[in-house]
């Protein structure tokens, strides 16, 4: 036990001291899970209001798919798009393989189903009588579904924690996509994973314990909106 005492420790100095390895990967992170989920948002949202909102035939399907493809395998993913960016693939002349903007397009497949299923969750379970009201008060057809969008509003916050917490503790995306290139792709869970297999349990330990940090952020952050809501 005595090493995990020592990585504990130097861990510790390594957090306090600035280590440029530690600090690379937790940008890199930051900024990939930043990117993923400003696209997820983007695209999630509008998506996720008009599932939630409209009546249209096939909803019930689509909704059941969105709901399965919670549950979608982060290596499926990472699997699929290598096969698209490679360069024998359809989209290998963008040259996404090995980089960040490539594995945020990665992440952003995998948390979009997220930020679409909790938004329409979210639209869907506004009080029946919420739209007669509007409508009543003169509000138009596009005045009532902004409205209906912003009395929503803490769900799909809570749709968008929800989704940056799954962008930064995901690891098979970024390992396939990403490469794990040392001071330039490699990411916190991506760090950990080779850090560790190398017997380098200070730096694992000390980006583990970021990691957890910012966990406790995001899981404290949706609880907030929580009890608002």
């Amino acid at each position: 036990m005595g090493y995990i005492t020592e990585g504990f420790v130097t861990a510790l100095k390594l957090l306090v001291q600035g280590d440029p390895e530690t600090y690379s990967a937790v940008f890199t992170t930051l900024r990939v899970s930043s990117l993923s989920i400003l696209a997820a948002l983007s695209i999630g949202i509008p998506l996720g209001f008009l599932l939630g909102y409209y009546q249209f035939p096939g909803r019930r399907q689509i909704r059941a798919v969105v709901d399965t493809l919670l549950a979608l395998p982060t290596v499926v993913v990472g699997l699929v798009v290598y096969a698209l960016v490679t360069r024998r693939g359809p989209l290998g002349g963008l040259g996404l393989l090995f980089t960040i903007p490539g594995i945020s397009v990665a992440q952003t497949i995998l948390i979009l189903p997220i930020v679409i299923a909790m938004t329409a969750t979210a639209v869907s379970n506004l009080d029946v009588r919420f739209k007669q009201t509007v409508i009543t008060l003169g509000a138009d057809r596009r005045r009532t579904a902004v409205t209906a969008l912003y009395e929503s509003r803490y769900g799909v916050l809570a749709a968008a924690v929800a989704a940056y917490g799954r962008a930064i503790g995901e690891v098979g995306v970024s390992m396939m996509i990403g490469g794990n290139i040392k001071w330039h792709t490699r990411t916190i869970t991506t760090a950990m994973a080779l850090e560790t297999g190398k017997g380098q349990f200070a730096l694992g330990i000390a980006l583990g314990l970021i990691l957890l940090l910012l966990a406790f952020v995001v899981n404290w952050t949706l609880q907030v909106i929580k009890r608002k809501k």
